[in-house]
């Protein structure tokens, strides 16, 4: 290597070669850029070989073609080879492969492998994606900026950085010189416009790779000619291509020429492992000093020139209408700017938030009940409790564990509120605020208006939060009624108890497991999860579909096909069956983070240790005796040697433990729980190891993985939604429990795997080892056998 920057080509290179004249058409021009995705440890990874475009087991290894936009300055794009598979089915193998391979003990029955150890939610998404991902698109600007305008949505999780990261690592550029601007809602994507699923980094990962190293390339051979000299005697470093002599010459002041490169002389492959310098080292948010500092800008923070505070009076249960309305005491008040009944309430907007508010409280109003006005708590329990299909495995002549697992309603509650902004026109329309599906916004927005959908612009903004909560986009369609209606721009606020109370929140669900075994082996697993109907009517259908699953063939709903691709048994259980059932009861429910698998995995969690105790064996061995992966065993192992598992602790006190993998990631929790008080327990420390891959920046998957603990201990033990004939009784941080500082453990303990290949999920890997370790450890504490969380409900 040269100072440790980027080796050259290997062998001389002559001086570079003339290029054809530009064209002003919009014309690709190829470069071959191979890109290696699947190790034989069943996460995706680097070969070293950039030439070699099959790995271990024969399959096919995704290849980019970077190509050439028509620009004044270097604008590069990458698209999918036409010589390669697509990504899954070269995971498929190497993951089937693994499992037949690495599957148990020979002392442990061998269990059937899950669906999504061989194809998960994340590969169809990622398959979905690969025929828009030459639509992502890289600029060199002539001040000397890295452009990467993001499809997705920045919500505190840091993908920002995780993509400057990416871009600074194969330009050599300087973090600092990179921007990730959020993209608008761009209908051209189709499916590749979608924020969720823990799928933003490993979709990314490969193309915006290829496009920054194809830059670097033609960088490097514009400096070349410009200096004649051999193009492998430079090299690049801090956002310039440097000469032997001294010689340097920045990118900014390079990009025009390199935009008239055709052929690099260079190779424009990302870089091997042994060749990363940012990538998996802590680094600092990009945008930490603008959140800080109130630069950045959500939506609220907006100044849209005309568009007034707004908010709306809500119905007294969840989905009611209005029955009557008297207006003239607001419409009379200080500011108020008008008021305009929606199908979901009546919009009251004024001169400022507060004067819109009061107004608000002043309206007299009456409300026809909501669908489920004649439901609460107890009714759903006992209807989800009623829709579960009947175990197929009696236990006759063998010894059983059942257990049933209630969970509640759960509010995403994100920190910062839903707010949008609206200006509709009777020819257009044009939004701001956070989303995760803005293609699908658009499309419903611009049907509610009785517009083309190019006739309506969303602009996506960054989000305070989201779990979830901003794959649905109620406030801009609201805000879009509004502004029609009143014929002005709006900027629409849901107060913290709009969304507490009319809201998306994680659906209620029962699960029945029954686990039989003899002689020291588990036989049989069967999980029954019976739910309220999960809303996924944002993209996800159609693109399972773009993936090539046919749900009408195989007679699945958008549900089964969801839970079929993300919900899978880890250990080696003998037969094991996962059925899911929903109960379609007319409440606004969304995907919560980890969605299934942060109920359906915690319940399993219980179960092991329930056997484990049944079985007379410790808890850790029983799991790592029966997990089929080495990288979830390597990531138990880690939890119980750094957390000293199965140390003594005092009365009332207890240790606990859960384990997951999803997404290419794995991932295992070990708390310590104070339980002297069961009604006031307290996580006081805890233990987390995981293997996600390749780790763009360790400090933000810290971060994420923290936050899945707070999530953890929240949910399991305090915080979640009642439904009182049919209104939810929760309506802001003061009764929806979410844990607070004092809740959380003063001593937290992280350990990242070694990196390997390329990035898994992260998001949402932790949630569901976190709830099940304060699950377990709770019950080992008190000596109860929990059923319904959270606990103190």
């Amino acid at each position: 290597m040269l100072n440790g920057i980027r080796d050259p080509a290997p062998g001389p290179a002559p001086p570079c070669p003339p290029d054809p004249p530009p064209s002003s058409a919009r014309r690709a021009l190829p470069i071959s850029t191979s890109i290696a995705r699947s190790d034989d440890t069943g996460h995706p990874g680097d070969t070293g070989h950039p030439g070699d475009a099959r790995d271990g087991a024969g399959t096919r290894r995704r290849r980019f073609l970077t190509y050439l936009l028509a620009a004044p300055t270097l604008t590069v794009g990458a698209r999918l080879g036409l010589d390669a598979a697509a990504p899954a089915t070269a995971r498929a193998a190497v993951r089937a492969a693994a499992v037949a391979q690495d599957a148990a003990a020979p002392s442990q029955l061998i269990g059937l492998p899950g669906i999504p150890d061989i194809l998960d939610l994340g590969d169809a998404l990622i398959v979905a994606g690969l025929p828009t991902s030459h639509l992502l698109v890289l600029e060199l600007t002539a001040a000397g900026r890295a452009v990467l305008h993001l499809p997705r949505l920045e919500v505190g999780q840091g993908l920002t950085t995780a993509i400057a990261m990416l871009v600074a690592e194969e330009l050599d550029a300087r973090i600092g010189d990179v921007d990730v601007p959020l993209s608008d809602g761009r209908p051209e994507l189709l499916f590749n416009q979608l924020t969720g699923a823990s799928n933003s980094v490993r979709s990314l990962y490969d193309p915006v790779r290829a496009a920054a190293a194809a830059a670097r390339a033609r960088l490097v051979t514009a400096a070349a000619r410009r200096w004649n000299v051999p193009a492998d005697t430079l090299r690049t470093a801090d956002s310039a291509v440097l000469a032997p002599d001294g010689r340097r010459a920045g990118y900014g002041d390079l990009a025009a020429e390199a935009a008239a490169v055709a052929l690099p002389a260079v190779s424009s492959s990302p870089k091997t492992a042994d060749q990363l310098r940012l990538v998996g080292r802590p680094t600092g948010r990009i945008d930490a000093r603008d959140i800080v500092t109130g630069r950045a800008k959500y939506a609220g923070d907006l100044a849209i020139p005309g568009a007034v505070p707004t908010v709306v009076a809500r119905p007294t249960t969840i989905k009611g209408t209005v029955r009557t309305l008297d207006a003239s005491a607001a419409r009379a008040m200080p500011g108020v700017l008008g008021v305009v009944p929606i199908p979901s309430g009546v919009a009251v907007l004024a001169e400022t938030f507060d004067q819109a508010l009061k107004a608000r409280d002043a309206l007299r109003t009456s409300w026809n009940p909501g669908p489920v006005a004649n439901l609460s708590t107890p009714d759903i329990r006992a209807r989800l409790r009623a829709a579960h299909a009947p175990f197929l495995i009696p236990p006759l002549l063998t010894q059983y564990v059942d257990g049933e697992f209630d969970f509640a309603f759960v509010n995403h509650a994100p920190m910062e509120v839903l707010t949008a902004i609206a200006d509709v026109r009777p020819n257009r329309a044009e939004l701001w605020f956070a989303a995760q599906t803005p293609i699908v916004a658009q499309q419903a927005i611009a049907a509610e208006l009785g517009l083309p959908q190019n006739a309506v612009t969303v602009h996506v903004v960054r989000g305070g939060g989201s779990f979830g909560r901003r794959l649905f986009f109620d406030a801009a369609l609201e805000a879009a009624q509004i502004s029609k209606a009143a014929g002005r721009p709006v900027k629409l606020m849901w107060t913290r108890n709009d969304d507490m109370r009319h809201g998306r929140m994680r659906p209620a669900s029962h699960h029945r497991i029954r686990a039989t075994y003899a002689l020291g082996q588990v036989l049989s697993y069967e999980h029954r999860a019976a739910t309220v109907k999960t809303d996924f009517r944002h993209g996800l259908g159609e693109m399972l579909t773009a993936a090539g699953f046919n749900l009408t063939l195989a007679g699945l709903s958008l549900a089964q096909a969801f839970f079929l691709l993300s919900e899978k048994n880890p250990y080696n259980v003998g037969i094991p069956t996962q059925l899911l059932a929903e109960v379609p009861l007319d409440v606004p429910t969304g995907s919560w983070r980890s969605v299934y698998s942060g109920t359906v995995r915690v319940a399993d969690e219980i179960m092991m240790d329930e056997l484990a105790r049944r079985m007379g064996q410790d808890a850790v061995a029983f799991r790592r005796a029966r997990l089929r992966g080495a990288a979830g065993r390597a990531v138990l192992d880690t939890v119980a040697k750094a957390g000293n598992w199965g140390r003594p602790m005092p009365p009332g006190h207890a240790q606990g433990i859960g384990y997951h993998d999803e997404n290419s990631g794995c991932t295992a929790y070990l708390v310590e729980l104070d339980a002297t008080d069961p009604a006031d327990p307290r996580v006081t420390k805890a233990v987390i190891a995981a293997d996600v891959g390749r780790v763009i920046n360790p400090r933000g998957l810290e971060a994420q993985l923290t936050g899945a603990l707070i999530d953890g201990i929240s949910v399991i033990l305090q915080a979640g939604n009642h439904i009182d004939n049919g209104a939810v009784r929760e309506g802001s941080y003061a009764d929806f429990r979410y844990a607070r500082q004092r809740h959380t453990p003063p001593a937290v303990e992280i350990h990242l795997m070694p990196p390997s290949g390329a990035p898994g999920g992260a998001g949402e890997l932790g949630v569901p080892a976190a709830s099940a370790a304060v699950a377990n450890a709770y019950a080992r504490a008190t000596g109860t056998s929990p059923r319904s969380f959270p606990i103190n409900f």
